[in-house]
This record gives structure tokens, sequence and C-alpha cells, in this order.
């Protein structure tokens, strides 16, 4: 997960070169999203492949193909000539494809191998190597571009990463069967399988899930629309102060965009790790205190958006600190939200249930929030003057939308804690499951141990 998101940011380290390159960069400066807007579509639309896979065949193996699938269309991306610009589109589709498989098994597997509060590190671990590997994209991508002059070596050195990344997948991590972990091998083993249909038709009925969803893609909503406006909104409030000179001709290049990926990946280690410690300890003394701190962290993040955005034009080190401390608190919900899909939803329905969280939050979340908010912002500058001024306040009052939607996330999040104690309950009850493939030596398996010191009995459940 990390190398792709190194791979990534790689990609998109700010150089004009690369859009240049395959004619995406405009007139004026501005970069085109559309290789990024490629790649969430095909994500999306391909996640609930992967989830059928993952709930039904060998997860290992997927996720070893979709490994060699992503590092295959990566490496050749780097090889298309400028004529065949659709080829490079085509690639970050692929690469999008690719990703599906680690976003949705690799977590399913990790919870198969871990338990309660080591289940709830893993998973925080696992989320805080897909910050750092956000960073570590733009300091490498950046690196091999200056050393090379050419930027796409920034794509063709992840390519032994990719090999190693598959070697120890292959040597060290083992293919659990699936509920291992929590002593529900029965659910995973023997019995009927299910239709796709009906664990879609079950995970719609599970109020946990169906409310943390849109909890979290109220989330994915606001950090697409920031994540894209973002470093303009701060470009136009140093015009405003008097910190920026004006911009006619691009590159328009600025440290704002620069400063803005270093405060998200220090907040969101911090956060995330904040999260899962806060869930972890509180959970001894409330069952329901992962969809409370969810809750909780975005009513406080509303609140802290709304401050960075209404000071922005008075003191712009205030809106840096309250911005900073949204994304920190949006943070926090990251490795919260994955452990309550995994403690309300029964195993054999893992990978459709992840799968069906990364499509419903992309397409209603990230996928159009930040053409929406260039929207609004565009209706509300036409109805004043046209200065750099009225697009500052445009979009500052568009960005003011963003905070409703947050609002509306913490509820979700509070929704869930009426259903939170029942789905938990009903996913522990043993009912009929998805019987792994024949990488699994039936009960023989059940019996092996997982990891060092654990075991994976399931005879007595």
């Amino acid at each position: 997960m990390t190398r792709r998101r190194t791979e990534t940011r790689a990609l998109c380290t700010g150089s004009d070169e690369v859009w240049a390159h395959w004619g995406l960069l405009s007139s004026s400066g501005e970069q085109s999203d559309l290789p990024l807007q490629v790649f969430i579509s095909c994500l999306t639309l391909s996640a609930p492949v992967f989830g059928y896979l993952g709930d039904r065949h060998n997860r290992k193996a997927v996720l070893s193909f979709g490994i060699l699938f992503w590092s295959g269309a990566g490496l050749s991306s780097s090889f298309i000539p400028p004529q065949y610009s659709w080829l490079f589109f085509l690639s970050r589709g692929l690469v999008g494809i690719g990703t599906a498989s680690s976003s949705i098994i690799a977590p399913t597997i990790l919870c198969d191998l871990f338990v309660r509060d080591q289940r709830t590190q893993v998973l925080t671990i696992f989320y805080i190597f897909i910050a750092v590997g956000s960073g570590l994209g733009y300091v490498l991508g950046s690196a091999v571009t200056e050393l090379t002059g050419n930027w796409r070596w920034a794509l063709r050195v992840m390519s032994p990463l990719e090999v190693l990344a598959l070697i120890l997948l292959i040597v060290l991590v083992p293919n659990p069967p699936r509920g291992a972990a929590e002593k529900q091998g029965v659910m995973a083993v023997g019995g009927p399988k299910s239709s796709w249909y009906e664990d879609v038709r079950y995970l719609g009925r599970n109020w946990s899930f169906v409310c943390s969803n849109f909890g979290l893609t109220a989330v994915a909503f606001v950090t697409g629309a920031l994540g894209f406006w973002a470093p303009k909104f701060l470009f136009e409030a140093r015009m405003v102060h008097g910190l920026q000179f004006p911009c006619f001709l691009g590159p328009c290049n600025s440290l704002d965009s620069l400063i803005l990926g270093a405060l998200t990946v220090v907040t969101g280690i911090i956060g995330v790790i904040l999260g899962a410690e806060a869930s972890r300890r509180y959970k001894k003394v409330n069952p329901r205190a992962e969809p409370l701190i969810c809750a909780v962290s975005l009513f406080a993040a509303a609140v802290s958006f709304y401050l960075a955005f209404v000071l922005a034009p008075a003191t712009l080190q205030a809106s840096y600190a309250f911005l900073a401390l949204g994304e920190l608190l949006l943070s926090c919900s990251c490795a919260v939200v994955a452990d309550i899909l995994l403690s309300v939803v029964v195993p054999r329905c893992w990978g459709t249930a992840g799968a069906l969280q990364i499509t419903v939050s992309h397409i209603l979340g990230d996928a159009g929030s930040p053409y929406l908010t260039g929207l609004i912002s565009s209706a509300l500058r036409d109805e004043g003057p046209d200065s750099h001024l009225q697009h500052f306040l445009s979009l500052r009052r568009s960005f003011l939308c963003l905070v409703f939607v947050i609002i509306l996330g913490g509820g979700c999040f509070w929704l869930t804690t009426l259903h939170l104690e029942r789905d938990q309950a009903l996913a522990q009850q043993p009912g009929p499951g998805t019987p792994d493939n024949k990488d699994m030596d039936g009960k023989a398996m059940e019996s092996q141990p997982l990891l060092p010191g654990m075991s994976a009995s399931t005879k007595d459940h």
C-alpha cells in the first residue's frame, strides 16, 4: 500500500514537465486532474470485483496478482511516448485496478492474523504507512527527477521496491482462514457459499456498516475538496495579505502546496495514532467507543475548519494552525472505521464490505467534491467584481459548505453508536459462510498457528 502511494505521489510531485509532456498543462499553468480522475474511477469500479474474489478465493494469490498488475502498469507507463497519451491514461487506470486489490484484501488478511488490541495496533501501523508513503512519494519522486533529469525514472525506481514487497508477501505472510483470529473458522470453512447479491443485501441491512460508511464518505468528500483547492485558497490568502504577487501566466508556483503536503503527512500520522489509541483505551469502559470517537473528532474538526476559513482574512498563521488541527482530527477516524467494519460484519463478507466502502466513499466523496466545490465558488464569484479578493472570498464561502458535510459525517457516526452492539453480536453468531479456496486443507488448516504464539483453533467455537 505504501509503495502504491509512493508511486502516485512520484508522478504528481509538482513537475510541470510531466503535465506539459502529455499536454495537460493549460496556458495559465494549471495542471489537469484527468490522470488522477482516471485512477480513482478505475479503482472505484474494480473494487467490487476484488471484494468478490477476496471473499471466495485465495486472498494471498489475489493480492500478489494485484501487486504484479499495478507494478507492470506503472513501469510500462514510463516508456510511453508523448504521441500515445491515451496509453498513459490507460496505464493510470490499470494502476488503479491493481491498487484496489491491496486496499481491500490486505486489511482482511491482517485482521485474521491479529485479534482485539493487537488488531487495532496493526491497523494503526498499516494506515500510518499510507501517510508515510504519501510523503515519501514527494521526496523520492523529486529527488530522482532532480538526479536523473527525467521524471520517468521516478516511476522506474519503484520496480525493485515492488519486487521486494512481493517476495516478502510470499515468504513471510501466511494465508489464514477467514475469521480465524476471532475463532470463527467454522464460518470460514464448511457450509454453503453465499451469492454476491446475498452479501450486499446483508450489508445493506447492517446499520452500523451503512452509517459508518456514510461517515467515512463525508471524510473523503472533505479531504478530496481540500486536497484540490486548499493550495489555491492559501495562495489567494497570501495575495490578500500582500505576501504573494499575483500570478497571471503559469506556472504559478508557491510553497503552499509543499507546506500543505507536509502538514497532511504529519497530521495524518499523528491523527491515526491518536484515534486508534483513544479507541483502544476508551473501549475498555464503553463498548461504543469507536463510533463515539469518530463522531467527536469530526465535530471538533468542523469547528477547526470553520475557524481556519473565517480567520484567513485576518491572520494567516491562525488559519494554517486550525487547518492542520482539522486535518489531524479527520485522520483520527481512519483506523477506527476499519475496526468498526471488521467487528460488525461477518468474516465471509469482509472483502465485499471493504469494496463497497471504497466504492461509495469515492463515488459520493472525493470523486465529485473538487468539482462541486469549484462550481459553488464560481457561482459565488460571479456575484461580485472580478478581483483577487472576490476570488478568495468566494472560495472561502464554498469551503464553509465543507463544514456542514463534516457535521453530517459526525452525525452518521453518532447514529452508528445506536446499532453497534446489536450488529457486533449478530456478527459473532455462527452461520453459513464462504469456504476458502484449495489453498486451505479444511480443518487441518484451522488448527495451524497463524503467527508465533497464536492459534487459529476453532474446535471450541
